[in-house]
């Protein structure tokens, strides 16, 4: 690659609108560049890498037995509306119609046509098992993207599919992708947790997170590092913190709380910690109004509310809803005389003489116990918090964030039973395939890897994943001497397989410089007056220091600098 002759430039200043380190870096070093929120141009050096981080999962997937496949981005609507997820994607969904006014949709996940495409072979349980696999271009309609590469609403996705005969062949299939995708990041260099994570939308048995950890993750992961422990805070189970109270059940008493709405105001006037009071929430699940009880100093955790209840919309009410159902505004509501279904965290269950609120404007009820009012169901409804005891009860928990860069599925039979995906067993019986489902995000693994690898100058890429592994610096291309040596130790690196440039731009050493610490090149070997003497400088990225090297021995030295890397 020659600099003078090539698509590169790089940006001075931090670009405004990026507000992740990954996202700034990687527009600055001119490797991505947005075209609208949430779609990013890939340019050649951004490619470079994106290209060594699929062919690293490639080369992983195809060793676990993976076949590649393509399949296409414009599918028709009916294909999610048969397998039933088309109302659960919503408006996340880019919907189109054609010339004749049919509806297609830019796929955000490819499992009906996976499960399509395995019906067409699969007919008895001699035709399995196997894996497929793709590189293929996701479209999600994100209200909200964000951080660069991270939260986009078009991206590159790895996603492999497996088909089974039974369970214990999904197991095996599944961990066969487990190990495969443990190895990928181990090579790509990402500092990840695994955890148990939710099914979501895509449903299934079972389903675990790769998360590179990074302050700026949208996922919160509780951990217990003592015993291993590691679950996406969605799922983290929360086990009671004590013994049912043993205090004397006092008569509850109406108290007006004029102006008191939050948990805050209300612990002021009364002079009680959050813990004392118990909050209750008014939700809408599957359009019908419910109460969710959980204690002052709690949240309510959705998905567990989901999970537990089988419902597939999850909102808050809003005011009108609250006045309705409580018959007070929003900030009074109380569990006692309410005519809709109320379900109670089980740490509620401890408590006695507690305050809630009495479904009346700047009142609420103290002293109160649960012989005051009804129960439909009693759960674990909360979201834990930092600090509480682990669910194997090993040591209390602590939180990191992550950004997701790969997910697995035990789907089971769900897809397979929606697409009609049967095969005959030994006994001519029909039984529906048992179908895995594997994700990787290439393009969330290039800014993981720049969220944790980075200084104050630049990109500090792992060398087999640099786009520029070796450049040579020419310090004034105007010099014969040193133009000539540069050529000639160019010409002898681009022997070595490895990613070479040089830069014979005609600019200041000093902007050269600063250019290939943004970009994150690996080797730095500047050639300038100490040509002379038959020495040049080197310098790598991971060093401080630079040293001057023998010309006549800088090939033998990148050779074991990059001894035993991928190229």
């Amino acid at each position: 690659m020659r600099l003078s002759k090539s698509y590169f430039f790089t940006l001075r200043e931090d670009v405004r609108d990026e507000e992740s380190v990954s996202g700034n870096l990687l527009v600055r070093a001119g490797m991505i560049k947005k075209s609208s929120g949430g779609v990013y141009m890939m340019l050649p050096l951004g490619l470079r890498v994106k290209n060594k981080i699929e062919n690293i999962i490639r080369e992983e997937m195809v060793a676990a037995g993976s076949q590649e496949v393509s399949m296409p981005a414009l599918i028709a609507e009916e294909v999610y509306i048969s397998s039933g997820r088309r109302e659960g994607f919503g408006d996340s969904m880019f919907s189109l119609r054609d010339r004749f006014k049919r509806p297609f949709v830019l796929g955000p996940t490819h499992e009906e046509l996976f499960a399509a495409a395995a019906a067409m072979k699969i007919s008895s349980y001699k035709d399995m098992p196997f894996n497929l696999f793709q590189f293929q271009e996701k479209f999600r309609d994100e209200p909200r993207p964000r951080y660069g590469l991270i939260r986009v609403r078009e991206f590159t996705m790895k996603d492999a599919y497996s088909f089974d005969r039974d369970l214990d062949g999904l197991d095996k299939s599944y961990q066969a992708m487990f190990d495969a995708y443990k190895r990928s990041f181990d090579r790509m260099g990402i500092d990840y947790a695994i955890v148990r994570a939710d099914t979501g939308v895509m449903g299934g048995l079972l389903s675990e997170e790769f998360q590179a950890l990074s302050p700026i993750g949208e996922d919160i992961l509780v951990l217990e590092p003592s015993s291993g422990y590691a679950s996406n805070i969605e799922v983290a189970a929360c086990i009671p913190s004590g013994q049912p109270s043993t205090e004397e059940h006092l008569k509850k008493e109406k108290i007006h709380t004029p102006g008191a709405a939050t948990i805050e105001e209300v612990a002021g006037f009364f002079g009680e910690k959050p813990e004392k009071f118990v909050k209750t929430l008014i939700y809408s699940l599957d359009g019908k109004p419910h109460a969710l009880l959980v204690r002052g100093d709690h949240e309510v955790n959705e998905v567990k509310i989901q999970k537990l209840l089988g419902v597939s919309e999850i909102e808050m009410s809003d005011p009108e809803t609250v006045l309705e159902v409580t018959g007070a505004q929003v900030g009074f509501a109380g569990p006692i005389g309410l005519d809709v279904p109320v379900i109670m965290d089980q740490e509620v269950a401890l408590l006695a003489n507690f305050i809630v609120g009495a479904n009346e404007k700047d009142y609420h009820f103290k002293n109160v116990n649960l012989e005051d009012f009804r129960v439909d169901q009693v759960a674990d409804i909360r979201l834990i918090q930092e600090g509480d005891m682990c669910e194997n009860g090993q040591g209390p928990v602590k939180f990191t964030r992550g950004i997701e860069i790969g997910n697995t599925f035990k789907l089971g039979d769900k897809y397979s039973k929606a697409m009609d995906l049967y095969y005959s067993d030994e006994n001519n019986k029909q039984i529906p395939v048992m179908m895995g489902s594997y994700g990787i995000g290439p393009g969330r693994c290039m800014a993981a890897l720049v969220e944790q690898n980075h200084n104050e100058h630049g990109i500090l890429w792992p060398k087999h994943l640099a786009p520029i592994q070796v450049a040579v610096v020419v310090v004034n291309v105007k010099n014969e001497e040193q133009l000539e040596a540069g050529e000639r130790i160019y010409g002898e690196l681009l022997k070595t397989g490895l990613d070479v440039a040089i830069d014979d731009r005609n600019e200041r050493v000093g902007v050269k410089f600063n250019d290939m610490e943004l970009i994150g090149v690996y080797a730095r070997i500047t050639v300038g007056r100490d040509i002379s003497q038959g020495m040049v400088e080197l310098k790598l990225s991971n060093e401080e220091d630079k040293r001057l090297v023998a010309v006549d021995e800088l090939l033998p030295l990148i050779e074991d600098i990059f001894k035993g890397e991928e190229v």
